[in-house]
């Protein structure tokens, strides 16, 4: 068995365990919504952004675990991920996620083949160092987490003639998240170091340079009822291969349809893909666990 076949079916096992298993592992469990949704890198949070949420609804006391299957259709491509995660006591969080990127038709435009498709491993690790963002309401304080991503490309010819000079590459950042209950509010702000070109799957650094840079991710959602969280978000992106690599932002709406199952919309925008401009559509991420 394979290390992404392992990580599988190790979260896998643990969701199917049972629910009188899944009780006495979430004695209490949290608020709707607030060990977030997937991202599309696999971690907890909004669809593009990284919170300081540990996902599943597990307390202190307990674990947790979720799968997700994520679908956003562009009109030059097709990108789908999916994965499972972890949280331990509500402290840590561990996860996997697989994401293809789909050239369709645009493909042979490309000179790469109608359907050529990028794939994508990403094995990812976050820590709660500081704060809660729910129960600590007097204090301004967020709560603050800190988390990397192992991401490894399969597509090591492709990128080395895009100019990447790596298939694989780790990804760094801390991220604060508060929720102000008076308010219905969901606030985010991640800072993250990397050199991944559209997330790692067109690779990792550009030509002549093999550096690190900060990027800047911003969420806001407000919470219509205590299962439907609307809000949008932002990523800046690096530019390192010189195809006008854009930022992203989506509009989304998540809702919870109970503790074991949510489901995220959104209308995402993700610029300029490999010099196709426009990059717009829909995205649909359904999230099941515990």
């Amino acid at each position: 068995m394979n290390v992404r076949n392992l990580a599988l079916s190790t979260a896998l096992s643990l969701l199917c365990a049972g629910t009188a298993a899944a009780e006495d592992l979430r004695p209490a469990g949290k608020l709707l919504l607030t060990g977030g949704v997937t991202t599309v890198e696999g971690s907890a949070g909004g669809g593009l952004s990284s919170w300081a949420f540990i996902g599943g609804y597990e307390t202190r006391d307990g674990v947790g675990a979720n799968v997700h299957a994520t679908y956003l259709n562009l009109p030059d491509y097709e990108f789908r991920a999916y994965g499972a995660s972890v949280g331990l006591f509500d402290r840590v969080e561990v996860s996997y996620t697989r994401q293809d990127f789909d050239t369709q038709a645009t493909g042979a435009k490309l000179g790469l083949g109608k359907g050529f498709t990028f794939h994508q491993d990403i094995f990812g690790a976050k820590l709660k160092v500081l704060g809660d963002a729910i129960y600590n309401q007097d204090s301004w304080v967020p709560q603050i987490a800190v988390g990397a991503q192992y991401k490894t490309a399969d597509k090591g010819a492709v990128i080395g003639l895009l100019g990447g000079q790596h298939d694989d590459g780790v990804d760094y950042y801390v991220a604060a998240t508060k929720v102000l209950l008076s308010e219905s509010l969901v606030l985010n702000a991640t800072l993250r170091a990397t050199k991944a070109n559209q997330t790692g799957l067109l690779g990792f650094g550009g030509p002549g340079h093999d550096r690190y840079s900060l990027q800047a991710e911003g969420s806001a959602g407000v919470l219509l009822t205590k299962r439907l969280l609307v809000g949008g978000e932002y990523r800046t992106k690096p530019n390192n291969l010189g195809l006008k690599e854009s930022d992203w932002f989506d509009l989304f709406a998540a809702y919870a349809v109970n503790k074991n199952l949510s489901v995220t919309a959104a209308y995402a925008d993700l610029g300029t893909i490999a010099t196709f401009k426009g990059q717009r559509g829909l995205y649909l991420s359904l999230q099941a666990g515990f």
